[in-house]
């Protein structure tokens, strides 16, 4: 590739704004790209065929296998998380 595809920008679906390819490529705080990233760059070029160019094959096949949780079981996790650390601050309290 020759790095226009680092230049194309499309709006998440997850973050509700406009992201750069670089962005879902690298995405923050994780080792392989975004779970969603083929869904959504398919149409805007081969995107399939650049990351096998760019990921290991091990990599590649990880982030096949990588379903991203829907924003319903990604608020449930937030909650039960938030509830967990309330019972822990309670409990230290008594």
């Amino acid at each position: 590739m020759n790095g226009r595809e680092n230049r194309l920008q499309k709006r998440c679906p997850r973050l509700g704004g406009p992201v750069s390819f670089r962005y879902c490529r690298d995405f923050p705080g994780e080792t392989l790209p975004c779970g969603k990233i083929l869904e959504c760059w398919w149409e805007d070029f081969d995107v399939e065929a650049y990351l096998k160019d760019y990921l290991s094959e091990e990599d590649f096949s990880r982030l096949l296998q990588t379903q991203p949780k829907g924003k319903v079981s990604s608020l449930l996790e937030l909650i039960q998380k938030a509830q967990e650390t309330a019972e822990t601050a309670t409990s230290e309290k008594e």
